[in-house]
């Protein structure tokens, strides 16, 4: 750069004495003078910017090879809770590529699946410890085990952001009490337990209550118990019909730990159990596809004689509300979660911080925009 620098001001100071040694002509001194000098003006002006341009270019350059020279560098630890699942491997996937987007070395990013084990997964985070990365992105197994993980990664000096599972109330306020560098990325699930509900809502009451006794009868299919997710999507989705003024009945509510297999046998025995069933609500897309195979093999049709929702918008789920087959789903956007999570670990490393929680919203999904949120994640 001060190559640059000097080269173009010597440039400007040779045209000047270019300039004044033409004054040797038949005009007068002072229209010699005066021609020099506004020449000598547009000269300077005109290196100057040349200049400028120059020292805004190579600090430009200079700056970005800073930036991506401090991410290159920077080691990367990943915790999945599962890698079997639908929806973190969207999510890990797409997480990957936006890190190595945003100049880290694919080399030093690594992910683990903790095969829905804590133990594994705690394992797993002390060895990301001892080998000494920069950054740790957790998906925990257990979100009840948060404390015990945010005490491990913190008492090593280690900036944490939580993915998809969110901590309890009072592990937050922790962080918040403490200043630690931790924080959690994700969105709101009463959020999508409520239009999970309201998608329900919204077909109105004569639609949805098949045999006409004035309840809607449905079966509940729960993720991990002690996942909030779970807990606020099972709550919130009846809470939004009641808050309707819709009168309900649990029929069955039961564990499918977002299996879709696990899902399938549990829907299979409900319905048997019970075929009055008017809606089946699933804590993820997953097991509403499980649920889909049981509806179908018990010769119902979803949208004729049943209502069936989930969550995630799997391309699978958005293809079966398209069709019809599905009556709704909410988009949980594994694009902006993730690239939000990716976001504050570079602020962390930049020493830049972040908000100790950092949400993202939900997206109800029917027929009508289904198409659009399906090209979207192709």
């Amino acid at each position: 750069m001060k190559k640059k620098l000097v080269s173009l001001l010597t440039v400007s100071a040779l045209s000047l004495s270019v300039l004044a040694g033409c004054s040797s002509s038949s005009d007068s001194a002072a229209d010699v003078a005066s021609s020099a000098e506004e020449a000598a003006e547009e000269a300077v002006e005109e290196k100057t910017e040349e200049v400028a341009d120059a020292v805004e270019e190579t600090a430009a350059e200079v700056t970005d090879a800073v930036a991506g020279g401090d991410l290159a560098d920077k080691k990367v630890g990943v915790c999945i809770y599962q890698f079997s699942d639908n929806f973190m491997t969207l999510f890990r996937n797409e997480l990957e590529s936006y890190l190595v987007a945003q100049g880290f070395s694919a080399d030093n990013i690594t992910i683990v699946d903790g095969a829905n084990d804590q133990a594994t997964q705690t394992n797993q985070i002390q060895n990301f410890i001892t080998s000494g990365v920069d950054v740790l992105i957790i998906n925990p197994v257990n979100s009840s085990s948060a404390a015990t993980i945010t005490d491990l990664v913190v008492g090593a000096n280690i900036p944490l952001v939580y993915i998809n599972r969110e901590p309890d109330a009072d592990e937050e306020q922790r962080w918040e009490d403490n200043n630690w560098n931790v924080c959690y990325v994700g969105c709101d699930a009463r959020q999508s337990g409520t239009y999970q509900g309201e998608i329900i809502v919204d077909l109105g009451k004569d639609v949805v209550d098949l045999n006409g006794d004035g309840k809607i009868q449905y079966i509940m299919i729960e993720g991990d118990p002690e996942n909030v997710d779970a807990q606020y999507r099972t709550e919130f989705s009846v809470k939004a019909l009641e808050d309707a003024g819709l009168e309900v009945e649990c029929l069955d509510d039961e564990v499918g730990n977002w299996d879709q297999a696990t899902a399938q046998q549990l829907v299979a025995n409900a319905l048997s159990a019970h075929p009055e069933t008017e809606v089946v609500f699933c804590n993820n897309d997953a097991m509403a596809l499980g649920a889909l195979q049981s509806i179908e093999s018990a010769g119902r049709t979803v949208g004729t004689d049943i209502y069936l929702v989930g969550v995630d918008a799997l391309s699978e789920a958005l293809e079966d509300v398209i069709a019809g087959t599905m009556t709704g789903t909410v988009f949980n956007d594994h694009f902006s979660q993730s690239h939000s999570a990716a976001d504050a670990a570079i602020n962390f490393l930049n020493g830049a911080g972040n908000d100790h929680y950092i949400g993202c919203d939900y997206v109800k999904v029917t027929a009508d925009n289904a198409q659009e949120i399906l090209d979207s994640v192709k």
